[in-house]
């Protein structure tokens, strides 16, 4: 039996960054595209971050880096998701990322990362076709 009900995201701002602006818009885009968002506020540690989407039954986890910190946060969400089985759960981003890094990024297991200049709806559209699709 699959999943129902509205994709669950949560929208976090992991480490020492306090320019949340970004995340609340994909926040607000997420949610007026019908899906439920949990947003973690700004300074969050991955241990929080993956706490929260474990206990909410989230889909995915966003995270909005701009601190130039992505490399460790990014990388010890995704171990805190192995260790505690959840890697069903998937992680995407966006932030000021370098092309070469966002290399490295998707080969460690992110799913997507978003530049700024991306548009919400092309992050609606990535979150609905990649991170619970629907199948015939």
């Amino acid at each position: 039996m699959g999943v129902t009900g509205p994709i669950r995201v949560v929208v976090a701002k992991p480490g020492l960054d306090g320019h949340d602006r970004g995340a609340k818009v994909i926040a607000r885009a997420l949610r007026d595209a019908g899906m439920e968002v949990i947003y973690t506020g700004l300074h969050q540690t991955p241990e929080q971050v993956v706490d929260t989407a474990i206990q909410e039954d989230a889909d995915a986890i966003g995270l909005s880096i701009l601190s130039g910190a992505h490399m460790t946060l990014f990388a010890k969400v995704l171990e805190l998701l192995r260790e505690r089985d959840a890697e069903d759960i998937k992680v995407f981003g966006g932030g000021i990322i370098p092309e070469a890094d966002i290399l490295l990024l998707k080969e460690q297991g992110v799913a997507e990362i978003f530049t700024p200049g991306a548009t919400t709806t092309s992050i609606v559209e990535w979150v609905r076709a990649n991170v619970r699709p629907v199948t015939a």
